[in-house]
């Protein structure tokens, strides 16, 4: 029997030593799930390196609460940034000024329709 599942999705976010991986997967059943893999770079003194990977796995019953949960505390971070007692050296998240918030274009939504 073939293996039906399949890779959806993938998005890859380098930030230094660690590259992020955010991987839309479906089912042999057509539901849809997202991995979060962290890897990070480890390079030993002799120049020979390894990776070390930490995954998550994300199912369609927990995107709602997830994404809740991500923007909350990403809110608090932006709460936090704007007072003098933490660093801001970049881009603030709240993006209110121009209308949009850090997770305007972040929705499971799409993902439950598809599932459907």
């Amino acid at each position: 029997m073939q293996d039906e599942r399949e890779d959806v999705f993938s998005k890859a976010v380098r930030a230094g030593k660690r590259t992020y991986f955010f991987d839309v997967k479906s089912t042999r059943g057509r539901d849809l799930y997202l991995t979060i893999t962290e890897s990070k770079k480890h390079t030993h003194e002799d120049g020979s390196s390894r990776y070390e990977k930490h995954k998550v796995f994300l199912y369609k019953e927990d995107f709602e609460k997830f994404m809740d949960g991500l923007r909350e505390a990403f809110e608090e971070i932006d709460r936090l940034r704007g007072t003098a007692e933490y660093a801001r050296d970049e881009e603030p998240l709240d993006r209110s000024s121009t209308g949009q918030t850090p997770f305007t274009d972040l929705n499971f939504e799409d993902l439950d329709k598809k599932d459907s």
